[in-house]
């Protein structure tokens, strides 16, 4: 591990206490609440970074293109949600015994209007927001301070991804237990493409498209 200026130590730290005040300190969760977060982010890895913010989170400029983004994501987007709707869910929910808490989606059922503004919400909050969060930045200082082999991976992926789920309480034990092993997948995928942040925003945002576009047609 290269070693690491008082800067790129105390301005994770920092952060890292601020990202924590956001989400379990007295102020009120909002539904920009991740938006925030990581523009606070973003701020954090310009002093960090000599003003090279996202780079470090991912932002791979040779990434960025139509074959990477609009056909490889979409398709691991899929596999992922055929893998949670199928395998996932129905087997957290038997070994709980409890469903989970979709009732807040219910409203979306035939409502177009309704459905395309959470769609662009989740695209904000969770496709952007959560992987700036939890894999642009907390997976990725992580793996500054301790490195990225296979026990730290590890310890690397449950700890966020217990944070992640944590983050999901409104859907019950059960949806919190299937976000953990969503976003311990996310987190894999993310390592095993070298950390493109590009891949991972669009694949949460087309696996999240597909949650809306069944409660939108009654499927769920």
């Amino acid at each position: 591990m290269k070693k690491m200026t008082l800067r790129q130590i105390i301005i994770p730290i920092v952060t890292l206490f601020i990202i924590c005040f956001m989400y379990f300190g007295p102020i009120t969760r909002t539904a920009f609440e991740n938006i925030i977060i990581a523009i606070i982010i973003i701020i954090a890895n310009y002093i960090e970074y000599k003003r090279k913010p996202f780079s470090a989170l991912g932002f791979k400029r040779e990434k960025f293109n139509v074959k990477n983004l609009l056909v490889h994501a979409p398709l691991v987007a899929l596999g992922l949600f055929v893998f949670y709707v199928f395998v996932v869910v129905p087997g957290i929910e038997i070994v709980t015994g409890i469903p989970i808490d979709y009732s807040n989606m219910n409203q979306l059922e035939g409502n177009f209007g309704l459905s395309i503004v959470w769609l662009l919400i989740v695209w904000a909050t969770a496709g952007f927001g959560e992987e700036i969060i939890f894999r642009g930045y907390l997976m990725r200082q992580f793996i500054k301070f301790f490195g990225d082999g296979k026990i730290s991976l590890a310890i690397n992926i449950l700890i966020i991804c217990s944070f992640f789920g944590y983050m999901h309480m409104q859907q019950g034990i059960s949806g919190q237990l299937v976000v953990v092993i969503i976003g311990a997948l996310l987190s894999l995928i993310f390592y095993l493409r070298k950390y493109d942040l590009w891949f991972m925003i669009m694949i949460h945002g087309f696996f999240n498209t597909l949650g809306i576009l069944s409660f939108y047609f009654g499927l769920a």
